[in-house]
C-alpha cells in the first residue's frame, strides 16, 4: 500500500502551538541538525528555521522547474502582512547552489525567507522524491503533501488555511472590457 500523498499529522495545524509543544510529529534531529545554505552561502541547521516559531516550508524540485518557478511566483504574491497577522513564516527550500538563490528571487519576485538543499540531503532523509510542502511549529511537523507528479503541487490557499493565514486572491487576469 503506498503512503498518503496528503496527510494531518495532528489536528492541530491551524492553531498557533508554542515551541516545543507536543502537537505533531517531531522533526528526527538528525534531519534538524542538517544545513541549508542561504542566498550568502552561510549554513543554517534545517530545524532552526522553524524550532522557534510557525512555519509553512515548500520544498520545490529546482529552480529550473517550471511549474516550481509559477508556484513560487504565487507564493510571492501572499502579503506580508498576511502571514504576519498569523504568526506565521513561509519558506521556501531549493535544490541548488545558493548562487542561483537571488537570480531566482529576482526572476519570480519572491521576498520571504528562501534556502537551498545542494546536496539534496534533507530531501533524500524526508523521502522525497519532488517538492513538498511542510505546515511545522516548534520541532513538529503538523501537515505534509507530497507531490506525485510535478503538476501535484498543494493549492496554496489550502496550506494557508491549514496555519490559519488569510486566503488570497490569485487572479491577477485584467478585465475584459467590451468595447
Amino acid at each position: 500500500m503506498a503512503a498518503p500523498i496528503t496527510r494531518q499529522v495532528s489536528g492541530c495545524a491551524a492553531t498557533p502551538a508554542p515551541a516545543g509543544s507536543e502537537c505533531g510529529q517531531p522533526l528526527a534531529d538528525a534531519v534538524a541538525a542538517l544545513p541549508v545554505l542561504d542566498a550568502a552561502g552561510k549554513p543554517v541547521p534545517f530545524g532552526a528555521l522553524f524550532r522557534e516559531r510557525r512555519a509553512v516550508v515548500v520544498f520545490v524540485r529546482h529552480f529550473l522547474c517550471y511549474i516550481c518557478k509559477e508556484y513560487v511566483e504565487d507564493l510571492a504574491k501572499i502579503p506580508r502582512s498576511f502571514l504576519q497577522e498569523a504568526n506565521v513564516t513561509l519558506i521556501v527550500i531549493g535544490q541548488a547552489s545558493y548562487h542561483h538563490i537571488e537570480p531566482f528571487c529576482k526572476l519570480t519576485g519572491y521576498s520571504h525567507e528562501i534556502y537551498v538543499d545542494p546536496e539534496r540531503e534533507i530531501y533524500k532523509r524526508l523521502g522525497m522524491k519532488r517538492g513538498e510542502e511542510i505546515a511545522s511549529s516548534g520541532n513538529n511537523i503538523h501537515f505534509i503533501h507530497r507531490d506525485k507528479n510535478r503538476l501535484d503541487h498543494k493549492p496554496i490557499n489550502s496550506v494557508l488555511q491549514l496555519v490559519g493565514v488569510q486566503q488570497v486572491n490569485f487572479t491577477s487576469r485584467p478585465s475584459v472590457i467590451n468595447v
